[in-house]
């Protein structure tokens, strides 16, 4: 065994310790910029003395004759090393020679930055020396109130004492002073989420984990997503009466194009989401008196050889026919109800539903309502704002469109505008500096991707209806108090299904705005069976009405007698409510629910190919029909008032002016009819293009 001096060890050129930090050879200079300069300086000052001390010269230019007390051929290292510290010592630096020698160290480890005083690197706590009790506290108030409404600092700085009382008992901890208590709350919450609106606490709470990228979509169809808002706009629904409506749109992610959109009175069905999904297939008609701009022939779209693959193309509006491959939903009950999903299923969708409250994760649609509000919402009479901050003071007596007025002007906004606005977000595949259309986007992408035309059938538009699995007995087949039968169910009565999976039960589709007809699944095909009690009620209604006739009428006799007294109810109810007999709130009720059957209607009959039935389009009900009621159950909130109105105030309402002829009515403000209808624009009418329409 040999033995080596330590010394000699050390020095040697090729000695090095294994696992130790290999020493930077580029100095941080990132890191010395953002030191105080004084440090800066301090450091740089140090590294001259340094390098003096080891070759000679304090810097690196070697040319010249070092100074005869650092010059290594005359002195050795601890003669150079006290030389330094006594030429700092009479400069007036208290430094030792173990001081010089503790720097080199560092120097030969670190660099330059192994000479900067590690004070002016520290980061100072932005919470100080607060007690941390109390912190901790600070941080369970903060997380508690996340899904709370949102308060005030002083409610939070009770919360927070009441939790040092209980956790460490009464006076044991106190809070800190306002001043300091507000300080340690916005150094502890700001930037996380944990202050501000609910709705911004509910939004960064609602991001995903990092790290997160967006995903790169790049085909039509792709990837599609569908969600609802009310529109904020009012709309007169029927006999005067105003509310909101409610658009659900689905968005193709790849061309940011709008291929489907329903609007509907405030409570859209999963018989609406199934709508969405048929009309994504089918092309888009022009409307009478559109622009022949806005046809689909003068876009940038391959028209003839689009035509040529489907004949449906031919004369239709500039809006792409998209079919879907994924659907993105939210957690809204429409879109993960059971009939949607069916839905889904029979076109071949996959669906994929977002966890809750997590609005980032479909950002491209919310971003497009938002765009929605400010190019279109707000240019119609009747706009309502985002809140009741800007809200004006007569919304409703600005209202003038109806729901088929407002869907006319909505769709040809979104043709003229939408589709033809280029976006900043869409950029061509191979040439990012350009930005695109959706019109333009498709365009390209459908070259490349291809289009295959997928037209529905009536079989098609039955299975995108509500779906149950009963069982066909000797009296037909029975669900929600409503019996059906026909002689087509003969030869299939007490008997099984094919399908075994589900209990040998027939699968049955029904149309909630058309409860008096059902489909049957047999194995000759779709089957149409009527409500045996369907001569009973002379009205067209809704399963909304049927709901709440249930709801209020006591079963008091058997089965068949007791259906058959709901359907003489709901009879009466709708001659009531169409006589102008209801109270305020039915009258109410009855417009939203009266627009939701037309609008259905007008849907289907666009959706469905013209050689087919009308499936989904109920008999269109006459001018002052009324009697459509929704179910308790539905959850809807509606908005109306839940008061009966009463007579005796209708009764003086009318006394003043009745029976007073024509010339002899008031004028100005007290005129029937004239309480408050907005001045309007001298360009344009809105009230007198509804009444002209």
């Amino acid at each position: 065994m040999a033995s080596v001096l330590l010394a000699h060890l050390l020095s040697a050129p090729s000695f090095a310790l294994a696992d130790a930090p290999t020493p930077s050879r580029v100095p941080p200079l990132g890191l010395l910029e953002e030191l105080p300069e004084q440090a800066r300086e301090h450091a740089m000052a140090w590294q001259r003395h340094v390098r003096e001390v080891e070759t000679g010269f304090p810097t690196a230019d070697t040319s010249g004759v070092p100074r005869r007390e650092f010059d290594p051929a005359q002195r050795t290292l601890a003669q150079r090393e006290a030389a330094k510290a006594a030429e700092l010592a009479a400069a007036g630096q208290a430094v030792s020679v173990t001081t010089v020698r503790r720097m080199r160290a560092r120097y030969r480890r670190e660099g330059l930055w192994g000479l900067v005083d590690q004070r002016a690197t520290r980061r100072r706590s932005p919470l100080g020396r607060a007690d941390e009790r109390v912190v901790a506290a600070i941080v369970q108030a903060l997380e508690e109130q996340r899904e709370r409404s949102t308060g005030t600092l002083s409610r939070l700085r009770r919360s927070v004492g009441w939790i040092l009382d209980e956790t460490y008992g009464a006076g044991m901890v106190t809070v800190p002073p306002v001043a300091t208590f507000n300080r340690l709350v916005h150094a502890l919450a700001d930037g996380k989420g944990l202050l501000g609106t609910a709705a911004q606490r509910r939004s960064h709470a609602s991001r995903p984990a990092a790290p997160f990228r967006a995903s790169v979509v790049l085909r039509p169809g792709e990837v599609v997503m569908l969600d609802s808002t009310p529109l904020d706009v009012m709309v007169v629904l029927a006999d005067g009466v105003v509310g909101r409506a409610e658009l659900t749109i689905a968005l193709d992610v790849a061309t940011r194009s709008v291929c489907a959109a329903v609007l509907r009175p405030m409570g859209t069905r999963a018989a609406d989401a199934a709508v969405l999904l048929a009309q994504m297939a089918t092309p888009m008609r022009m409307r009478p008196g559109w622009e022949q701009a806005l046809a689909l022939e003068r876009s940038v779209v391959p028209y003839e050889r689009l035509v040529s693959l489907d004949a449906r193309l031919e004369g239709v509006a500039a809006r792409p026919v998209i079919v879907p491959e994924t659907v993105v939903v939210d957690q809204g009950r429409v879109f993960v109800s059971s009939s949607f999903l069916a839905a889904c299923e029979s076109l071949g969708v996959s669906v994929q539903p977002v966890p809750p409250a997590n609005g980032p994760a479909k950002g491209q649609v919310e971003r497009t309502f938002l765009t929605i509000r400010h190019r279109f919402s707000q240019y119609v009479a009747g706009y309502t704002g985002s809140d009741v901050t800007e809200r004006g003071g007569a919304v409703e007596d600005e209202a003038c469109w109806t729901l088929p007025q407002l869907r006319e002007l909505w769709e040809e906004w979104l043709v003229a505008d939408w589709q033809s606005r280029v976006h900043e977000g869409l950029r061509h595949p191979t040439m990012p500096g350009l930005a695109l259309s959706p019109n333009e986007m498709w365009a390209s992408l459908v070259g490349v991707c291809g289009y295959a035309p997928v037209p529905l059938s009536r079989e098609d538009y039955i299975e995108l209806m509500p779906v149950k699995r009963l069982a066909i007995n000797d009296y037909g087949i029975r669900f929600d108090y409503r019996t059906y039968d026909d002689e087509v169910l003969n030869g299939y009565r007490r008997e099984p299904s094919r399908d075994r999976d589900c209990g040998g039960l027939w699968e049955v589709r029904h149309n909630p705005y058309d409860p008096a007809r059902v489909w049957v699944r047999l194995p000759t095909g779709w089957a149409e069976v009527p409500w045996i009690n369907r001569s009973l009620v002379t009205m067209p209604f809704t399963d909304f009405t049927w709901q709440h006739v249930r709801t209020t009428v006591a079963r008091r006799c058997g089965r068949e007698e007791h259906e058959q007294v709901l359907a003489r109810t709901l009879d009466a109810l709708l001659k009531r409510a169409g006589g102008g007999a209801g109270s305020r709130r039915e009258r109410t009720v009855a417009a939203r629910a009266e627009a939701a059957v037309s609008m259905a209607a007008a849907d289907a009959r666009q959706a469905v190919p013209a050689a087919g039935p009308d499936l989904l389009g109920t008999p269109s009900p006459a001018f002052d029909l009324a009697g459509f009621f929704p179910s308790p159950r539905d959850g809807d909130d509606l908005g109306y008032d839940d008061d009966v109105d009463d007579p005796e105030e209708e009764d003086e309402g009318r006394a003043d002016n009745e029976g007073l002829p024509p010339d002899e009515l008031p004028d100005g403000p007290d005129a029937p009819g004239a309480s408050g209808r907005p001045r309007t624009s001298r360009i344009l009418d809105p009230h007198r293009e509804a009444e002209l329409w």
